[in-house]
């Protein structure tokens, strides 16, 4: 799925996570005036398990507020909505008259907010789905350009371009119809290919890829551009699932070395900051190799030139 999709789903949940603040609030506050509106009894039992749905509802927006990703969260909601309707179905049978209007006035009113919590968290299960769910990797990256969107969109879209700042690339190559062939070097030197295609390509917005069938290090992603606030040029997000060779030992190895992949996205989207504003990557005489990011690693405080 398009990544204004998955911004628009994490919106209505962050929405839903407001609403829950709002009733959790309001029945911890005011549990009597709660049970009488929707045609309870005042008992203290009701009063009690109307605060005790007040507790569920303030959870539900902690997490609903508190993840950068709150969509899957809303399933939390779903399976309150279920037991709210169950409790609300046997309040019904047991009322008559004005208090059992307003108790299906209550049930019709939560089913409603039930539908709109299943519609988000359906929507949440269509997001792109993961390469391999064990032991898939799954990075962002943001960083802001001072160039024109365009401009920068263009040039990152000429894949050839990509070694000049992604450290581990040793070489793209443009193979025709949106296919091209990739050379990546591991951490211990050993040289990576496989092929990737274009799945989406929105002229200065997006760019979407995937590794082709029998990959080595099977792979998808997507960068977006967009208009920095204030004028300060292009916004580039960068997000990407890979499956690590070797797996979590892989990883684990190359954390070992330095070579975190997040830290990798990164450092090569600083890198790229320096390519589109001053036509280079910036060295330095305490970092002479420049990207070559093992050589970083041992890099010094740079001293006046002799």
């Amino acid at each position: 799925m398009s990544e204004e999709y998955e911004r628009k789903t994490d919106r209505l949940a962050s929405a839903l996570g407001w609403a829950s603040l709002g009733l959790g609030a309001a029945q911890l506050a005011a549990p009597g005036p709660i049970t009488r509106l929707g045609g309870l009894d005042d008992s203290a039992l009701a009063r009690g398990m109307v605060r005790l749905v007040g507790v569920r509802e303030l959870f539900h927006a902690a997490v609903l507020l508190g993840s950068r990703r709150p969509a899957p969260w809303v399933w939390t909601r779903v399976a309150g909505d279920a037991m709210d309707l169950t409790a609300l179905g046997r309040a019904i049978a047991n009322r008559e008259g004005d208090r059992r209007r307003r108790v299906t006035a209550v049930t019709a009113a939560v089913a409603g907010l039930t539908a709109l919590d299943l519609y988000t968290a359906m929507r949440a299960n269509r997001r792109r789905p993961s390469i391999q769910p064990e032991g898939a990797m799954e990075l962002h990256a943001a960083i802001t350009v001072n160039r024109p969107r365009q401009e920068v969109y263009e040039y990152w879209h000429d894949f050839e371009n990509l070694p000049r700042f992604m450290a581990h690339l040793a070489s793209v190559e443009t193979i025709g119809g949106g296919y091209s062939h990739w050379k990546a070097q591991g951490p211990t030197r050993k040289c990576i290919e496989w092929d990737a295609e274009i799945i989406d390509d929105r002229a200065g917005e997006l760019i979407a890829w995937r590794s082709t069938e029998g990959a080595t290090v099977r792979n998808r992603g997507a960068v977006s551009f967009t208009d920095a606030p204030g004028r300060r040029g292009t916004e580039v997000r960068v997000e990407i699932e890979y499956d690590p060779p070797g797996g979590k030992v892989g990883l684990a190895f190359a954390r070992l070395l330095g070579e975190h992949p997040e830290q990798q996205v990164r450092d090569d989207l600083r890198r790229f900051k320096q390519v589109m504003e001053t036509g280079e990557v910036v060295r330095s005489e305490g970092s002479p190799e420049g990207i070559r990011a093992l050589r970083q690693a041992m890099q010094r405080p740079a001293q006046p030139v002799r």
